[in-house]
């Protein structure tokens, strides 16, 4: 029934549209004709025949110029309702049209493009973008950013990196520079990340270096990047580098700091400099306070001064900035210390907190709020690079 409404509600749009087309023409003998296909769509509907309504409502309405955009909002509706194979079905029948405009064409092109994408014709819209950005100079920017999300969904990097940089503004000496698309920056710093990982897993630790130093001449706040360098300097046995490439990240992105702190607590221990990691720890949980970094600085009081100043420390800093991890980890160190029906029912808050935190997701896209339990560098709802990120206060770090 929901189907049938919505190609009545088709069957209107392309009823006006055939009326506006109509309009102000000479009533001519085919209009008889015309009026037989509308109501024989009509009847389809009825009789719950949706394809033999659509054909018939094609049929009835003329492609020209006037109608043209009723066309393509209908086959719009229908690949929005997900109905791809009947918005298929109505652009293909624009550009049976030859007697159109280029202009009309090429935007019917377009749109069977965006048809084949959303019906997983991956292929066949990637030919389809390429001959528009050939043929219509109108659409290349357009056709180039279709193409850009076909090549990341087919983890096509190189090819992703090609057309991504085509999308910069051209540097003139004559001209001053165009404002830059901090959206393509950021992707192209993640597809060289990529490369740099796929690089990784052979243990080609060069050509990953000249990737991730492509990733930061695109966007020098690129964290990942950051973290990927600090991988291989530890990996090399370079700690010290290591842990330089992963001070770069508090400044960068200082929501990225947990990121960060067990390659850097290793990277301090191979050097024999534990007080460095504490003192860098502390210097973090003034900057940028997290649950993360405050567990890391307890774990070392506790190992260094034991549990009483360690819980003493931890009381303080939960004065400041409550948070559910940092209470467990105060619970914990409470029932060390007790005994009996204390104990008990310091074990029943601690396994309800613990539950509580289970339920709770970690990290959460800027862009769309799409959240989960781990780090997504390209969103799995919106597919923007780089914008999931913990979540912050008393239920997240």
């Amino acid at each position: 029934m929901a189907d049938i409404w919505q190609l009545l509600l088709v069957f209107t749009a392309i009823a006006i549209g055939w009326w506006l087309g109509r309009r102000g023409r000479l009533v001519s003998a085919d209009e008889g004709a015309l009026h037989h296909q509308y109501y024989k769509g009509l009847n389809f509907l009825i009789n719950d025949q949706p394809d033999g309504a659509l054909d018939a409502f094609i049929e009835a309405l003329e492609v020209n110029s006037e109608t043209l955009e009723t066309h393509i909002a209908v086959g719009n509706l229908m690949r929005r309702k997900g109905e791809v194979e009947r918005a298929i079905r109505i652009h293909q029948n624009l550009l049976a049209r030859p007697s159109l405009p280029r202009v009309h064409l090429h935007q019917a092109h377009l749109e069977l493009a965006r048809d084949f994408i959303s019906a997983g014709l991956l292929d066949r819209a990637e030919r389809l973008l390429h001959d528009l950005i050939k043929e219509a100079p109108e659409l290349k920017e357009t056709a180039m950013r279709h193409l850009l999300e076909i090549y990341k969904d087919e983890k096509e990097w190189q090819q992703a990196i090609d057309v991504a940089e085509q999308l910069l503004p051209k540097r003139s000496l004559l001209k001053a520079a165009a404002p830059v698309d901090k959206t393509i920056t950021a992707a192209l710093s993640h597809y060289c990340c990529e490369l740099a990982e796929l690089s990784l897993v052979k243990n080609d630790y060069h050509s990953a270096r000249a990737q991730l130093k492509k990733a930061l001449s695109h966007d020098r706040n690129c964290v990942r990047a950051s973290l990927l360098i600090a991988d291989i300097e530890f990996r090399t046995g370079h700690y010290a580098k290591a842990i330089k490439s992963l001070r770069k990240v508090r400044d960068q992105d200082p929501v990225f700091i947990p990121e960060t702190i067990e390659l850097l607590r290793s990277s301090f221990e191979h050097l024999g400099d534990d007080e460095g990691f504490y003192r860098y720890m502390m210097e973090s949980l003034d900057i940028y306070p997290s649950a993360s970094v405050l567990l890391h600085l307890v774990d070392d009081i506790t190992a260094k001064k034991g549990v009483v100043a360690a819980a003493g420390f931890l009381g303080q800093e939960l004065k400041k900035r409550p948070s559910l991890r940092g209470l467990a980890k105060l619970v914990e160190f409470h029932i060390a210390n007790s005994s009996g029906q204390s104990k008990e029912s310091l074990g029943i808050l601690q396994l309800l907190i613990e539950q509580l935190m289970q339920s709770k997701p970690q990290y959460q896209c800027h862009h769309c709020g799409f959240s989960g339990k781990r780090l997504h560098w390209m969103c799995p709802g919106c597919k923007q690079w780089g914008q999931v990120k913990a979540i912050r206060g008393a239920e997240g770090d």
